[in-house]
């Protein structure tokens, strides 16, 4: 929903969040559908920093898609620690290939600190595999949900800045190795 978090950013800074018309931001749904989409879209936005809003709302594709990396990460701790914990570690030891059996560990070992995944069904179970790789796909982190190749990451330098200007430690859901963010971060 890279357009929609765009807009919406744009809408904010001209007009504040107040204001905003919710089928201006997402069109061609049903009434119930603009609603949901708009509450996530708007949940994503609001982890954003005005550095990091005002590059979503005027920057190029590019950065955009990293920002919107940033604000799904900052939203969803589930995404953000597979992004961390198993793209990142991969990618780290230079190992591009990112396969269903670390996913299935990824979860597994998550469902040990959070019993609520055990109680998952097995159709929401796979629908939130689905949407994490599919979210991994269209920011750019994997190649497709097919193969899913690690594309490693060049981070725009404006993104760096208003993340780290942020929280350094941010910048791991780039795949940067440790080594990198203590240099960025300094």
């Amino acid at each position: 929903m890279l357009p929609e978090m765009s807009e919406l950013a744009r809408a904010g800074l001209e007009q504040g969040m107040a204001g905003i018309d919710k089928s201006s931001v997402v069109k061609g749904q049903r009434s119930k559908t603009i609603s949901t989409q708009f509450r996530e879209i708007k949940l994503r936005i609001d982890t954003l920093t005005g550095d990091q809003l005002e590059i979503l709302a005027n920057g190029d594709m590019v950065s955009q898609r990293q920002i919107a990396l940033l604000s799904v990460c900052k939203a969803y701790a589930f995404i953000r620690d597979f992004v961390v914990e198993a793209v990142r570690e991969k990618a780290i030891v230079f190992d591009y290939q990112l396969t269903e059996g670390e996913y299935v560990s990824f979860f597994r070992r998550k469902s040990q600190a959070h019993p609520e995944l055990e109680n998952l069904t097995e159709n929401t179970a796979k629908k939130v595999r689905q949407v994490t790789f599919k979210f991994l796909e269209q920011t750019g982190l994997i190649d497709n949900v097919k193969s899913r190749k690690i594309i490693p990451q060049l981070v725009d330098e404006k993104v760096a800045r208003a993340v780290v200007g942020d929280d350094p430690e941010w910048l791991k859901i780039y795949l940067m190795p440790d080594m990198e963010l203590v240099n960025r971060a300094s």
